[in-house]
């Protein structure tokens, strides 16, 4: 506690909002909604766990090189996975004790983490998006991207989400309770505060939302256009080019969905965040703030969903069936 009091308040009107009830950390919701919001964070926790688990022993367990779409997709999982044993038990014993229980320095760690490995997943799906861009609408320079120009960008994805992940903790914006209690985030209502909140709000809004998400539209727009306007031209070359460009299409598609499953979680609890932020004090009701940070916490969930989809999709293909027909044609005339 000791960490948040000393912050000095620039607007004397201003009151932090885990001030105004007395003890920050009690639940704001009824014993019985904390309830529903552990089992359900319980249920996302365990498939997460589950799907990127097996996403990570899978992709370890094969003998070769992994190529860089598939090191983007192991970083993907890691980050999904990291988030997925470290924060969601937290939130879990915490909503069946109806209070956070584990202090500002418990809090100070799950805001943190939380924040790092979101900020984690959405920058490796940036880099993906980019990887698809360059091999779809720059084939010169899709080519020439190598395993060590992969392994260039996921350092720079750890570095770039450490860094915005620590600077609230070394004096940079904070971490605090959110409204309802049971859970910590970033301190975004800082931005009422003073010039410094509002610097720090605008700089993780605009650096961790704003430009990957920018940058990610920006490439599947002009990868669709791309495909578009050259359909035509591939169908007249030779098969092999026609197998290589489907599978850069598919690989494209997979990413696509990831990317469209993240953003669809995050919006919602990422409007809220700026409402609170620039609103006036409870202008999201505390039942409302809870279910964009539920819908927020499913996200790493989903990434192994669409793997096993795309996968099942690919062994059920035509070719395979056609395969198949002509393997117990065979049989019978034997």
């Amino acid at each position: 506690m000791a960490g948040m009091t000393n912050e000095t308040w620039t607007h004397s009107s201003y009151v932090p909002h885990y001030l105004l009830r007395g003890d920050p950390f009690a639940s704001r919701l009824s014993r019985e909604a904390d309830i529903v919001a552990a089992f359900y964070i319980c249920i996302i926790g365990i498939m997460s766990a589950t799907g990127n688990g097996y996403v990570l022993y899978m992709t370890i367990k094969r003998k070769t090189k992994l190529k860089p779409p598939e090191l983007m997709t192991l970083n993907l999982a890691i980050f999904d996975f990291g988030i997925s044993v470290t924060g969601k038990p937290f939130f879990i014993v915490s909503s069946f004790s109806h209070r956070w229980l584990f202090g500002w320095d418990g809090c100070q760690f799950y805001g943190w983490a939380g924040f790092f490995f979101g900020c984690g997943s959405l920058t490796t799906m940036t880099m993906v998006s980019l990887d698809r861009y360059f091999k779809i609408c720059h084939l010169r320079y899709g080519t020439w991207l190598k395993r060590h120009h992969a392994f260039l960008c996921l350092a720079f994805v750890w570095l770039y989400a450490a860094f915005w992940a620590t600077m609230p903790l070394i004096g940079w914006g904070s971490y605090a309770p959110e409204p309802f209690g049971t859970s910590c985030t970033l301190n975004w209502w800082l931005a009422q505060s003073s010039v410094s909140g509002q610097s720090f709000v605008m700089s993780i809004l605009f650096f961790c939302l704003v430009l990957p998400t920018g940058i990610m539209v920006f490439s599947y727009v002009r990868i669709i256009c791309k495909v578009k306007s050259s359909a035509k031209e591939i169908s007249h070359f030779d098969a092999r080019i026609n197998n290589n460009q489907n599978l850069e299409i598919k690989l494209t598609k997979v990413a696509m969905l990831i990317c469209a499953g993240f953003l669809i979680a995050w919006i919602p609890y990422a409007v809220v965040s700026v409402v609170s932020a620039f609103g006036e004090p409870d202008s999201v009701p505390i039942p409302v703030s809870v279910i964009p940070t539920l819908l927020a916490k499913s996200s790493a969930m989903y990434n192994p969903i669409i793997y096993q989809l795309v996968d099942l999709k690919n062994s059920c293909s035509p070719s395979c069936f056609k395969a198949l027909g002509k393997r117990r044609h065979f049989r019978k005339s034997r």
